[in-house]
């Protein structure tokens, strides 16, 4: 399953544009502006597997600094400082990962 098939490919295209530099990452507008916000939980968890790139049930801080290239291929890689502030805000157990619950969470309080 790709992106696209959950999300339209020109939001996704805006949505990673308007975070093109450095610092600017925002998760709270991005999920709003890729479409993710209003998508049923059952569209949420299926985002979630995507990037999820090693199928380990959870988001860890390596893959989430990769975020945006999961919604494509020319989205920039988060700086350690963007990675970290996604990771506290989604990482809600402490677990140093964001699992699949956790996800849904961040992205409803988007």
């Amino acid at each position: 399953m790709a992106m696209t098939d959950l999300l339209n490919a020109e939001d996704i295209k805006k949505a990673v544009g308007a975070f093109t530099a450095a610092e600017s990452f925002n998760y709270k507008k991005f999920f709003e502006m890729v479409g993710l916000k209003n998508k049923s939980p059952e569209d949420v968890k299926k985002v979630f597997h995507i990037l999820d790139k090693d199928k380990s049930g959870f988001i860890e801080e390596e893959e989430l600094k990769f975020v945006l290239k999961g919604f494509t291929p020319e989205g920039r890689d988060l700086s350690d400082k963007e990675t970290k502030a996604l990771l506290a805000a989604g990482d809600k157990d402490g677990d140093g990962k964001i699992g699949a619950d956790e996800f849904a969470t961040l992205v409803a309080e988007s």
